[in-house]
């Protein structure tokens, strides 16, 4: 038996997107503290990724780094938009004095968020807006009743299609679906507590683990990677992405990259074709 990762998931239960997107966060920057990327190099990924088939692009305002910024190198590369190209983002975090987003948005707040990342994408309504919850680490234990009732308005009048929420536990998850449909939830994939994923599989809601490969803060298993690499003849990257693909079908995958050769090798994982005995290892 063999799983492929190379199909497609209808998101929010109307907009079909392939489960191999790409992540805008590395496009500013390589980290939310380290130098400005070149803008150009950040035009010709986006790009690249299009022709290669991502239609799925996660962005945030707060993905930028000085003069660079995400959503603008977006809307230069990509308009006008493919009438098939998803854009989701995230709203919540503030940036600080450094420019790390360590600061948290009011009810209040949001609105002007969307709104501003609806100026810088050259958009009128957005795909899909997460609520991200707490800072830089894993779920907190706070309400997101308020703050979601507030993204759900933007919903009713049209500026949003679909709402989400990141960096969440299952009460805050169950919390938000109480007040508005959730189309999708985006979690730290090394931190997959609670049985979110199999709560998502069941309603039919999209699980998008940010950091597939580690974010450079968790160390893929390289070696038990290695292994699974060398028979099916991909990378470690490779086999890391496809592992996670095969997990449910329910799991998008949004690597991000600054670099034209890592989106390549990147994106060639949706082609990869893991058997039973690969997934048991990389499982084990």
């Amino acid at each position: 038996m063999t799983t492929t990762t190379n199909t497609t998931f209808l998101l929010g239960g109307d907009l079909p997107v392939n489960r191999l997107g790409f992540g805008a966060m590395r496009l500013a920057a390589g980290t939310f503290d380290g130098p400005p990327r070149d803008p150009e190099t950040g035009v010709a990924v986006l790009r690249r990724a299009v022709e290669l088939g991502v239609n799925h692009i996660d962005t945030a305002g707060f993905y930028n780094r000085g003069a660079v910024r995400a959503n603008e190198l977006i809307r230069r590369a990509l308009t006008p938009y493919r009438d098939d190209l998803v854009i989701a983002t995230k709203v919540g975090p503030l940036p600080g004095p450094d420019g790390v987003p360590t600061g948290k948005a009011g009810p209040d707040h949001l609105r002007g968020l969307v709104e501003a990342d609806l100026r810088a994408l050259g958009l009128d309504r957005l795909d899909l807006v997460y609520l991200r919850v707490g800072g830089l680490t894993g779920p907190d234990t706070e309400s997101v009743a308020d703050r979601f009732a507030a993204l759900a308005e933007l919903r009713e009048e049209g500026l949003v299609r679909h709402l989400g929420v990141s960096n969440v536990d299952a009460v805050q998850l169950a919390e938000a679906r109480a007040v508005a449909p959730v189309a999708a939830v985006q979690n730290n994939s090394f931190e997959n507590g609670a049985g979110l994923l199999a709560t998502c599989e069941a309603a039919g809601i999209a699980y998008v683990p940010y950091f597939p490969l580690g974010g450079g803060l968790v160390p893929l298993d390289l070696e038990r990677l290695g292994r699974v690499a060398a028979r099916v003849g991909a990378t470690a990257s490779q086999v890391a992405l496809g592992a996670l693909l095969a997990e449910s079908p329910s799991v998008l995958a949004i690597p991000g990259t600054g670099s034209l050769d890592h989106l390549e090798e990147n994106l060639a994982a949706g082609a990869l074709v893991l058997g039973a005995e690969d997934l048991a290892e990389l499982r084990a």
